[in-house]
């Protein structure tokens, strides 16, 4: 297994230190203490180990720059999952609060007891769109659900200078597990909002109620003291996080909302202030910071295709998560001597449950302890980017297991075929985030629609202008991009 992640020679002077973070990076096992930082911490000692600002990312070899049209099966395919992962955040939401679970049963019962996801209410409310518009649900009763979230978030949730709390009691809002009050987090519900006014634009709460939630988050305020970087949070009692987002991450959608704001905007220049370090692997190149999710959870509302940023990195985003999607792939597909369950058509590990716990598990490079365990949202939330290695994975996934590990919302979160005493595992739980990001992936390679919803807020507009981002494929305009039909 060959990597290297690439520096300029401005960082040669660190290069000694930066094998001991490597090796730690790839043995560090982040289970979720269920306070909101494994992950993140994770991030943060990959971001170290890799340090380095990155002129572009490109792949030696080549992706297909058009995926064909779907076939009228896989087409019944995706209907019947995209539906499944949409009864989620209809079943299992606080009535009272909009607020949705963080995880429940994947068979629609056991619901995991009382807590709440800020994160994966952004992507309940993006789930209340798409449900509307597929006729799923009544439009009327859609946009009902959103008013109650929007008015409770609003009126209700607790709140500093406009950042919500991770993880949130769905039914009386206050805080749970001892978490932090999170920057990303409220930046993925924050996206749903924003979602949700473009597709009711001509309803007048709503957009009243969007635009005081959006610009009451006081951005500048994030920074805490540094001039470009924004903090991971604040925990309550003990102030910031030390942690920033200083590397390439989930977190491209905090930073162009930031940037983007009309009250509290962060400078334009913070774009350009954290690290993109470049991976190397297999014949492929991309800028990366840690597992896939990273390269899915801004691009399911932010449509980066046709655009790449300016000086100095001049990267296109969604080409980018393109390829590392394919060098995923590959990665996987090399584990096979050790692990039997993955293939070609068989793979994907990214951020989730475990026979062992919670993991934020992927590659290239090598972070773990990888097992065996597939995780279903890696193909799923690439699905936008990549449908035509994507689709036959979940497609397998489903033919080879059937409803052992797809039930009411879909693909169980993680599946192991062969644990121990060569037994296959199968987690009993979907967790919300990973059931959006499967949902709006599919809905953004099908008609793009999230995309095109989020493109109609302001923020999002005047913030890729002010970041300098520029058209990357002659004769397409940015505002004017559509998503046919495609198909894996």
């Amino acid at each position: 297994m060959q990597f290297e992640i690439e520096q300029s020679s401005a960082g040669r002077e660190i290069l000694p230190a930066l094998f001991p973070l490597l090796k730690r990076a790839q043995s560090y096992d982040v289970r979720r203490r269920h306070d909101g930082f494994s992950r993140r911490e994770f991030l943060l000692t990959t971001a170290a180990a890799s340090s380095l600002l990155v002129r572009s990312a490109h792949a030696a070899t080549k992706v297909p720059d058009i995926s064909p049209a779907l076939t009228a099966d896989e087409r019944q395919f995706l209907d019947d999952y995209a539906q499944r992962c949409f009864l989620y955040f209809t079943e299992q939401v606080g009535p009272h609060t909009g607020i949705v679970l963080d995880r429940a049963g994947m068979n629609g019962t056991g619901g995991r007891g009382d807590v709440g996801s800020s994160a994966a209410t952004g992507f309940g409310l993006t789930a209340l769109c798409i449900g509307a518009s597929r006729g799923w649900i009544p439009k009327e009763n859609a946009r009902a659900r959103v008013l109650l979230t929007l008015r409770y978030f609003w009126q209700h949730a607790f709140h500093d200078h406009g950042w919500f709390y991770h993880f949130l009691d769905i039914h009386t809002g206050t805080r749970k597990l001892n978490s932090e009050i999170s920057s990303i987090d409220t930046t993925l519900f924050l996206c749903g909002v924003l979602t949700a006014a473009g597709y009711f634009q001509t309803d007048h709460e709503i957009q009243i109620l969007a635009r005081q939630i959006f610009e009451r988050v006081d951005f500048t305020w994030m920074l805490n003291g540094d001039e470009f970087l924004l903090s991971h949070g604040v925990m309550p009692g003990s102030g910031f996080l030390k942690a920033r987002w200083n590397a390439y991450s989930e977190a491209s959608a905090l930073y162009l909302l930031a940037i983007g704001s009309t009250r509290h905007p962060i400078p334009p220049k913070s774009w350009y202030a954290w690290l993109r370090p470049e991976v190397k692997y297999a014949g492929w190149q991309f800028v990366s910071g840690g597992p896939l999710f990273t390269h899915q959870y801004s691009h399911a509302w932010i449509d980066f295709r046709h655009q790449m940023d300016g000086d100095p990195s001049y990267v296109n985003y969604f080409d980018n998560s393109k390829v590392a999607t394919y060098a995923h792939r590959d990665f996987c597909v090399s584990l096979r001597p050790m692990y039997s369950g993955y293939s070609a058509d068989m793979w994907g590990i990214t951020a989730s449950d475990s026979p062992s716990g919670y993991v934020a598990w992927g590659g290239p490079p090598d972070e773990g302890p990888i097992n065996g365990t597939l995780v279903p949202c890696a193909a799923a939330g690439s699905l936008m980017f990549s449908p035509e290695i994507c689709l036959p994975v979940l497609r397998g996934m489903r033919k080879t297991y059937g409803d052992r590990n797809y039930q009411r919302y879909g693909f169980t979160d993680a599946f192991n075929p062969h644990w121990k005493n060569e037994k296959l595992w199968v987690n009993p739980d979907v967790i919300g985030i990973d059931v959006g990001i499967s949902l709006l992936s599919i809905e953004n390679l099908v008609t793009g629609n999230v995309w095109r919803w989020f493109k109609r807020n302001p923020y999002i507009q005047n913030a890729m202008d002010r970041a300098g981002f520029s058209i990357a494929t002659p004769g397409i305009g940015i505002r004017s991009t559509k998503t046919g039909v495609r198909r894996a």
